[in-house]
């Protein structure tokens, strides 16, 4: 049950990443990659929320959890994409843009995280 559930969520998370990033191509721009840098900060604010949700604040099933966190989350994140992004951006000499690419989806990153904990932990 626990593989069904994960491979469904993943599939939900890999669909939403792939019309994320669509949708920032389309309408923000190319110069970053905004639509990595979208599901990336969502994703770390939805595994913070959950996390301390289901750890902290209520009993859940456990295959809520891997549904989510492993499934949802791990199709909708995409940190293999944002290395191979920053790393093109390396590569051109794109210094400035790689440096907020980088910093941005992990500074931030944790600051959404730290977000969603709190979050969960104020409901």
């Amino acid at each position: 049950m626990g593989i069904i559930l994960v491979a469904i969520g993943g599939g939900i998370g890999s669909v939403v990443r792939y019309l994320v990033s669509r949708w920032a191509a389309e309408k923000i721009s190319f110069d970053l990659p905004y639509g990595t840098f979208i599901v990336n900060i969502t994703g770390c604010f939805i595994i913070g929320f959950f996390m301390a949700l289901f750890t902290e604040r209520m009993v859940a099933s456990p295959y809520w959890r891997l549904f989510i966190t492993v499934g949802f989350i791990g199709g909708l994140t995409t940190f293999s994409s944002f290395s191979y992004e920053s790393l093109q951006l390396l590569l051109k000499a794109n210094f400035l843009q790689a440096f907020c690419n980088i910093g941005g989806n992990v500074i931030i990153g944790i600051f959404a995280a730290w977000l969603g904990v709190t979050v969960a932990r104020l409901i």
